[in-house]
């Protein structure tokens, strides 16, 4: 064994010590990165999931609101046949007070005479 064996013994011991450190700071740097990395990427899926949520409930309220214009067209459509109707037996209601009027006013001329 020489003087430099020794030192190179140190040396090489140092050297992977730092090397072991240096190993260990780089592995407790990219678990810390994997760690942000899954966190944001988590976040990312929770918010999809959320836009998702939205757009099933914003294409659930436009179909409802679709079913509910129709049902108010309809209903519109059976308001207007029933205004219709009711002015209908309203003018034959008139029509038949206006026919009663005009018979008893006959009568009682008649009956003047």
């Amino acid at each position: 064994m020489t003087d430099l064996e020794p030192e190179l013994n140190l040396a090489g011991g140092a050297t992977t010590a730092a090397s072991d450190t240096a190993l260990g700071d780089a592995t407790r740097r990219l678990e810390l990165a994997i760690n942000r990395l899954e966190a944001r990427l988590a976040e990312r899926v929770a918010r999809a999931g959320e836009t998702d949520a939205f757009a099933s409930d914003r294409a659930r309220l436009a179909a409802d609101l679709d079913a509910a214009r129709a049902r108010e067209r309809a209903l519109e459509q059976v308001a207007a046949e029933a205004s219709a109707a009711l002015g209908r037996a309203a003018a034959e209601v008139r029509a038949a007070l206006a026919a009663e009027l005009a018979g008893e006013l006959a009568d009682h001329l008649e009956a003047e005479d």
